[in-house]
């Protein structure tokens, strides 16, 4: 199984950085956290650039 990337919903502030860098992959949900809606939806690359500039690192990857 390839690793995917996982926001922790108790860290994030919702400041939608992850959203700006990887839409496809990262929204808002209802109470303004970032969630998962896709993650295929950008390169390993960009994903990793979102997971380093997460001012909170909220971000990881699981495998």
């Amino acid at each position: 199984m390839a690793k995917r990337p996982v926001v922790d919903a108790d860290t994030c502030t919702g400041c939608a950085l992850c959203c700006d860098l990887c839409p496809g992959v990262f929204q808002l949900n209802d109470d303004n956290i970032a969630e998962v809606i896709d993650p295929s939806g950008a390169s390993e690359a960009e994903i990793q650039d979102a997971i380093d500039q997460c001012p909170v690192s909220a971000i990881s990857w699981e495998e």
